[in-house]
């Protein structure tokens, strides 16, 4: 099975964007991150597209956590999405690509200080504001750059109950992010947050969880931010300009995976804000979501080479590749599922059954457990499916193995995007590298 972009070319080979999946392995090098261009803007368009046709008074904020480097907010920016940044980190790299401020959504559960004041300088659009101690910071921020005022929403948790992995679920009233609904702390903050003179309040935002494939937990959403937007009307006076629905719209792994399309997440979700505002008779807000993996998850593939192979009979089959859970960590953490095919030999029907093994001194860094592929020998090149999101994102230095690079794929031409960490770079930060070391690194 063949994921978004790929395809098998004359060669028998997998084929990426036009690119022999095995030259790339041969020029680049493995671990390999490869990203279809084309895809990626394609899945920006289908969302942009889509959610306008259906409610004009909208806006699609790409979720940067997915992926993000300089050459993706240039791309975001082109497509005309907003973007959703996390920390300052990120941040950085969206101003110094040149993302317009005033297109940041700027999100996260414990904002600094430092964070908050540079967001606030930078003039950057929103900021989705998690808890208490943020409105304070804001309030004294605010109060010392004469100004500078800011535009916030405020992040509620519905208590709605995703069905999805438990590290993922977001919108349940037990969770890190946000202000409770049941426990009055929404109301509270909303006194505050209209307290503090050159802060802003325009609106609300949620998220319920990520990798959601059925439409009625959207449908629940909508129901519950349109209903407190009119008790918050009723209570304060407050208009509620905006709500940011967040993301979690589900992706392909594996068969197993029944994503809806795109426009059935869409409907559904604006169909059910049209309805409740309708029934709580409130003026219709801007609607906002905010994807991420759903536009880049499919677009990514990550290439490896099939190293040392270890069969117990009757067992199993182990294959290892140059990789694993530096690069990958989602098995290891949320036990995520993957499929893959062997690059250079993907016209060949499957032989064996086996389980890929990461490089990392750990029993737990398998990549996948069980698959069915040709046969395998050292020197293969294996592709894994649907890697765009959060693998470069979460990628780590475990093992001092380096990052991989980041390559783009488009019209049958690849260039380099993130270049590949070299052990000088793993050294980089040190302050004391002793003169051994120095040598030895000179003859290597």
């Amino acid at each position: 099975m063949y994921h978004g972009p790929c395809k098998i070319n004359e060669l028998g080979h997998l084929e990426i964007g036009g690119c022999d999946a095995v030259e790339l392995a041969k020029e680049f090098g493995t671990p390999l991150y490869v990203m279809d261009e084309e895809c990626i803007r394609e899945n920006c368009r289908l969302y942009k597209e889509n959610l306008n046709s259906l409610y004009k008074n909208s806006d699609v904020i790409y979720a940067g956590k997915a992926f993000l480097t300089v050459e993706m907010c240039k791309l975001i920016e082109e497509e005309g999405l907003s973007l959703d940044v996390v920390s300052g980190g990120e941040l950085y790299m969206a101003l110094q690509a040149g993302f317009p401020a005033k297109r940041i959504y700027f999100h996260g559960n414990n904002k600094s200080y430092d964070e908050l004041e540079m967001a606030v300088r930078h003039g950057v659009g929103h900021i989705i504001v998690d808890n208490f101690y943020e409105l304070e910071l804001l309030r004294d921020i605010t109060s010392k750059l004469s100004g500078r005022k800011v535009k916030i929403l405020l992040r509620l948790t519905p208590g709605i109950e995703a069905h999805t992995h438990d590290y993922i679920k977001t919108g349940q009233i037990d969770s890190k992010f946000g202000f409770g609904l049941e426990n009055g702390h929404a109301f509270m903050a909303i006194e505050n947050a209209l307290s503090i003179k050159n802060v802003k309040l325009m609106g609300f935002h949620c998220h319920i969880g990520s990798q959601i494939f059925e439409k009625e937990p959207f449908r629940e959403a909508a129901d519950i931010m349109v209903h407190f937007a009119k008790m918050v009307e009723e209570k304060y006076g407050f208009k509620t300009q905006e709500i940011d629905f967040g993301g979690g719209f589900g992706v392909r792994y594996t068969e197993e995976d029944k994503p809806l399309e795109v426009r059935d997440y869409l409907e559904t979700l604006v169909e059910s804000v049209i309805e409740s505002c309708e029934k709580y008779n409130l003026s219709a807000p801007k609607i906002l979501i905010e994807p991420g993996r759903a536009i880049v998850g499919e677009a990514g593939v990550t290439l490896y080479t099939i190293g040392a192979i270890k069969n117990i009979p009757g067992i199993r089959k182990y294959v290892s590749v140059d990789g694993g859970m530096s690069d990958n960590i989602r098995p290891a953490l949320y036990n995520a599922k993957y499929s893959a095919a062997i690059a250079n030999k993907a016209k060949w029907p499957a032989e064996e059954t086996v389980s890929i093994a990461g490089k990392c001194c750990e029993s737990g860094d398998m990549l996948i457990w069980d698959i069915d592929l040709p046969k395998i020998a050292p020197g293969d090149i294996l592709a894994v499916f649907t890697t765009g999101a959060y693998h470069y994102s979460m990628a780590s230095n475990y093992n001092m193995l380096p990052r991989p690079a980041v390559i783009f794929v488009r019209n049958k031409t690849a260039r380099l995007v993130v270049r590949r960490q070299t052990y000088e770079d793993l050294l980089s930060y040190d302050i004391s590298l002793p003169s051994a070391a120095k040598a030895f690194s000179a003859s290597v």
